[in-house]
């Protein structure tokens, strides 16, 4: 399971109402290599799911993952930080055996 927290649920909706997708595109989460930690997270908007893909949803956002990349993430978190210091969407990941200074990349 992955689960959305209020906060990164607001965001994405309101990232998805600024952009030009469809009202049926989800948040697709995904793991791809590369970044310093050896893996790396990937966001973006898709209004194609496939049937092995996993979708959670909460506080009336979606979310998307293929069935390779949900092996690195489950049980993860997925957050938002704003404000002036804030650091974007972050991955609270209990399988990334390390992560870079960023957060936005991995190792298992």
């Amino acid at each position: 399971m992955i689960q959305l927290s209020e906060t990164a649920a607001q965001q994405i909706l309101r990232l998805k109402s600024e952009s030009q997708v469809s009202p049926e595109a989800v948040l697709r989460v995904k793991v791809v290599p590369g970044g310093c930690s050896g893996m790396s997270y990937k966001l973006d908007f898709d209004d194609k799911l496939e049937a092995q893909d996993k979708v959670f949803e909460a506080h009336g956002a979606k979310l998307a993952v293929d069935s390779k990349s949900f092996l690195y993430l489950v049980g993860m978190v997925l957050d938002y930080e704003g404000g002036l210091n804030g650091k974007g969407f972050i991955f609270n990941n209990p399988n990334a055996a390390k992560s870079c200074g960023c957060g936005s990349s991995f190792g298992v």
